[in-house]
């Protein structure tokens, strides 16, 4: 058998674009289960040893998505393949309801026996994902990669998550949260005035309520009218011809259509010439164009969106109004964990993103005892493509350099050899 041949750190990587992606690692994906009965998926990247030299090799690293999106919030850019590059062992959760942790998912689970989760129909918040989807995540991550502690990544809603996780628990080796607000609505009046206006979502409710009575009052007239119709033998054989009058659901507003609101305003992408040069340069919020491809953002906006519970946007406006990181089930305060959190941490924003601006993104910063402490923004960027754009090769460079510092550390974990899938967990090859 031929000896493999060496590493060697002389060997330069060849260019990003060179590679692909297959070629760096094995893809897989495999399930772990919340406390409250959901099965979410986590799709995983595990390194594969190249001839040149990757410094963090079998570095476990959690992606975990923000608000309305799914794993194409990370896998659209070069975001995965660069992490790669340097050896990071890159396991990537879909929240529930997101992505490939479905509610059909749910439901074929069911199926086979499994009880359904009490809040399937849209019914969860974000104290959900915090109390039952990341530690599910992170106890899965940490079994398959064979580690007691894993690195955290966060974009946007994600990364306020991991603040709170951070502050409560010991089991993170470093944190990076990517376009990540500590105070949400700080310094975007917009925002926040959509944040007071929320409650007005009540007249909604009393639409859909007021459009049912009327469904039904409906309903009981065609109803009337196929009986007169069928009472006399000529016009017996119209009476096919009118609707029968189903019983109408009675609907209910549970989620925002990200997804519609997503393939809708990709669509209009597709038109920008018409009209996005107007519009465009005062939406703080959306891409820059000139730093990321329109062919990636249009697919992101095809493929990356999710609806979003009510539950959830009505809690991040309370948030908004009252200035407060919050799990409202426990009481437990994001913000007042921040001064217990002590591992390296990475806070990395746009300087053109208004949701998670210089302002809005210091509060960790200022109040975090890390040694390792970096706070920076990137250039000419917005909120999107922070995880998609063209300068995601600087941002994965800093997570590369975090991850190297936890090493170096004298309390550092050895979190940087092996790597394989330990015992008990179902992991499943992607063709």
């Amino acid at each position: 058998m031929r000896a493999p041949e060496p590493l060697c750190a002389a060997v330069r990587p060849p260019a990003l674009e060179q590679l692909e992606l297959g070629s760096l690692c094995r893809e897989s994906e495999y399930e772990v289960r919340t406390a409250d009965g959901w099965t979410l998926v986590i799709t995983r990247y595990q390194p594969v040893r190249q001839r040149f030299e990757q410094a963090v090799f079998g570095a476990p690293l959690l992606l975990v998505h923000g608000f309305s999106q799914n794993r194409h919030a990370w896998s659209t850019g070069d975001f995965v393949k660069q992490m790669l590059l340097f050896g990071v062992d890159v396991h990537l959760l879909e929240l529930r309801g997101h992505g490939k942790s479905s509610v059909e998912l749910q439901r074929r689970k069911a199926a086979a026996g499994a009880p359904l989760p009490a809040d399937l129909d849209y019914d969860w918040d974000i104290d959900s994902y915090f109390l039952f989807d990341l530690p599910a995540a992170v106890a899965g991550v940490k079994r398959v990669a064979g580690r007691s502690s894993i690195f955290y990544c966060g974009h946007s809603m994600g990364g306020m998550l991991g603040y709170g996780y951070a502050g409560l628990h010991d089991d993170l080796a470093g944190l990076v949260a990517i376009g990540a607000p500590t105070d949400l609505g700080r310094g975007f009046f917009a925002l926040k005035l959509a944040a007071w206006m929320l409650p007005a979502t009540r007249l909604v409710d009393g639409y859909l309520v007021a459009r049912n009575s009327f469904e039904r009052a409906l309903r009981g007239s065609r109803l009337a009218l196929r009986s007169m119709l069928c009472s006399n033998k000529l016009t017996r054989t119209l009476a096919p011809a009118l609707p029968a009058g189903n019983t109408p659901g009675a609907p209910a507003f549970r989620y925002v259509p990200v997804d519609l609101l997503a393939r809708k305003a990709e669509r209009l992408l597709a038109e920008r010439d018409r009209w996005l040069g107007y519009v465009w340069p005062y939406l703080g919020f959306l891409p820059n164009l000139s730093r990321v491809g329109t062919e990636d953002v249009r697919w992101l906006l095809r493929e990356g969106g999710e609806r979003e519970p009510r539950k959830v946007v009505e809690q991040f406006a309370r948030w908004i109004r009252n200035g407060e990181l919050v799990c409202y089930r426990t009481g437990y305060d994001f913000k007042a964990g921040f001064p217990h959190i002590e591992i390296p941490v990475a806070i990395i924003f746009g300087d053109l993103d208004r949701l998670a601006s210089r302002e809005s993104t210091r509060g960790l910063y200022e109040a975090a005892r890390s040694e390792y402490l970096l706070w920076r923004p990137v250039k000419a960027n917005s909120h999107i493509e922070l995880t998609i754009g063209q300068d995601t090769r600087q941002i994965c460079f800093d997570i590369k350099s975090l991850i190297e510092y936890a090493r170096n550390h004298p309390g550092s974990q050895p979190l940087f050899e092996g790597g394989g899938t330990a015992p008990g967990v179902c992991s499943n090859i992607v063709n």
